[in-house]
């Protein structure tokens, strides 16, 4: 087991709009790390009086009319989670001298393997004097991290009145400056592929610089799905000055969220490709990140700076992680779905929690419900479905669209317009109807206009109905959007109970046929080809076909590595490596089934 460079090795990665944006100030005292999506001002705003009144601090509504509100709103609540978070840590600290089992409770859910738990014990053995275990709590217990997430994609242009305001008002460079302004020694998550104005704005932030020892006082985390992408932003943001100092692998379609599916790059080939190349990743990266500081007469750190690969999506129990970490060397492994049925470390409304529950494989799906027009992970008859059918049948489709973060269209005067909204349906509605089309293709036709659905208002509603704060506008209900994973956890746990189920102390899934998160990721690749094919029967053409053959290569070079992985490696899972095998020769036969079109010679 590897060097444990944080408390945990693992992490709690962003979900939704609401279900993660107070998670530091829940587990940030026991040195578990979390992050804040910093897309929604509005919900950031009512948390932060919700949380001010608390705990009593400070707090003055920043209202739409100050100007820069958004990032104002951001760098306000940012500051109110720390001063929380700072506080709650030192009262545990504290907490060792009068008994209390806040201390015990951090040490308890350390890992058995953690250094920092076993130099703890050799501590109190050999210092009887309460000074001597005081100070060493004091030098070596650490919070988690309060880590903020930005969909890059999610930059839409902001107006006053008719007035376009410049780029540094985007949605996207609001929040970047939010965080960038805000007091956290943390880093930010950049998701959803690449932005070049927006990567090339961090350069007005210092904080994003090394300083004399250096130290990066604000880190940048990319998300990617493979090494080509890693590589070339790396070196894009190299080229600024800038370091990114933590790789985040995410499984295309074994995650939560809006499924950014690759072409067909399965996640544990992806892994191998950063074990291999990781040394040659730093070293070039570095060379270009020294070449820009000298050319900006910046500090120059005398050792390059450190880089972390974590991993997520899909994994389920101890066997899994520990593969991850030991095989992979990877630093930390995401768990994000699972939590959503804890509490403790997410603000998930009651009815939700219900029926995350009792949904079973059958339940959770790929939707056509995001305006982003990316595939999106969600729970069957979820209150926001439910609300939005009922519209449809009402014969009133679409949201009133009040906070427009997802508006990434543009109506006639070049205003943002949501797919999701009523002004956008309700037109393109109408436009259908006058195309005279059968009655089949008009519902076919008008189901994918009216089954987009206000994910603005949908993920962020649990904090409102958890917290009963005041809510103006049409109740869109919660959209929640968990991964396949969380049908195999079934029942409202405590924090102590899933750390103890990632640390392989307990086991809280009782179903005993769930799939290994490799062959599961490759099933549902598998079922993704085959619809991709499908959808291009009627207009196949020679891209397509480029597309899908080398979907189905891909797959077949996952399929290969992972029967050499399996063959090779000794059992170190849940499932028999001889199973294993047999599953995926199963899969592969699938595959084999699926047949390209052939383009007809002109």
């Amino acid at each position: 087991m590897q060097k444990q460079q944080h408390p945990h090795s693992f992490h709690i990665p962003v979900m939704g709009l609401a279900f993660t944006l107070d998670s530091p100030i829940k587990v940030a005292k026991y040195g578990i790390s979390s992050v804040i999506s910093i897309v929604d001002d509005v919900i950031i705003e009512k948390m932060n009086e919700y949380y001010s009144n608390k705990f009593k601090i400070p707090y003055s509504t920043i209202s739409t009319k100050v100007e820069d509100y958004r990032a104002k709103r951001i760098t306000s609540y940012l500051n109110t989670v720390d001063t929380i978070v700072k506080h709650k840590f030192e009262n545990l600290k504290k907490s060792y001298e009068t008994k209390s089992n806040e201390f015990e409770k951090y040490m308890e859910m350390l890992p058995d393997f953690s250094e920092l738990k076993q130099n703890f014990i050799k501590t109190i053995q050999n210092n009887p004097l309460k000074e001597e275990v005081h100070n060493w709590i004091q030098n070596n217990l650490k919070p988690g991290n309060i880590d903020v997430n930005i969909m890059t994609k999610l930059d839409k242009a902001n107006f006053k009145g008719n007035e376009k305001l410049p780029t540094e008002f985007n949605d996207a460079h609001a929040a970047l400056r939010g965080f960038a302004n805000s007091n956290l020694e943390s880093s930010i998550v950049l998701s959803a592929g690449m932005n070049p104005r927006l990567y090339s704005y961090f350069e007005n932030f210092n904080d994003f610089f090394p300083d004399e020892n250096g130290l990066l006082k604000k880190k940048i985390i990319l998300k990617v799905s493979d090494y080509r992408s890693a590589l070339i932003q790396g070196k894009f943001l190299a080229k600024k000055g800038l370091w990114v100092s933590e790789y985040r692998i995410e499984s295309g379609l074994n995650c939560g969220g809006h499924a950014f599916a690759s072409d067909g790059y399965l996640l544990g080939p992806i892994l191998e490709e950063f074990k291999n190349h990781k040394e040659a990743l730093i070293s070039d990266v570095h060379q270009i990140f020294i070449a820009a500081l000298e050319s900006k007469e910046k500090t120059i750190p005398s050792n390059p700076l450190k880089l972390d690969i974590t991993v997520q999506g899909g994994v389920g129990n101890s066997k899994e992680h520990e593969f991850l970490l030991d095989n992979y060397n990877i630093d930390s492994v995401g768990w994000g779905s699972p939590f959503l049925l804890v509490p403790e470390a997410t603000t998930v409304d009651s009815d939700s929690i219900e029926k995350l529950k009792k949904a079973t494989e059958k339940d959770l799906f790929l939707s056509n419900v995001s305006p982003l027009g990316v595939p999106f992970n969600s729970l069957k008859d979820s209150s926001n479905d439910l609300i939005k059918n009922n519209r449809i049948l009402n014969e009133k489709p679409g949201s009133s669209c009040p906070k427009k973060f997802l508006a990434l269209s543009l109506d006639a005067k070049g205003k943002p317009l949501c797919t999701a909204s009523k002004k956008y349906q309700t037109a393109q509605l109408e436009e259908l109807s006058t195309q005279n089309l059968d009655s089949i293709t008009f519902e076919k036709k008008s189901k994918l206009i009216t089954d987009k659905t206000c994910l603005c208002e949908g993920l962020a509603n649990a904090a409102i109905i958890n917290y009963n704060m005041q809510h103006k506008g049409e109740d869109q209900g919660v959209a929640i959007c968990p991964g396949p994973n969380a049908a195999y956890f079934s029942r409202e746990l405590s924090l102590k109970q899933m750390v103890s189920h990632i640390y392989g102390k307990t086991n809280v899934i009782t179903t005993a046929n769930r799939p290994h998160f490799f062959i599961k990721e490759l099933s549902m690749y598998v079922d993704y080809f085959s619809n991709k094919v499908d959808e291009f029967q009627d207009s196949f053409t020679k891209k397509q076909e480029k597309y899908l053959t080398n979907f189905k290569n891909n797959l077949n070079d996952g399929i290969a590595y992972y029967q050499q992985l399996f063959s090779d490696t000794i059992n170190n899972f849940e499932v028999s490596n001889d199973n294993l095998l047999l599953e995926l020769e199963q899969l592969r036969k699938e595959l084999i089934e699926i047949k390209i079109p052939v383009l007809q010679a002109v």
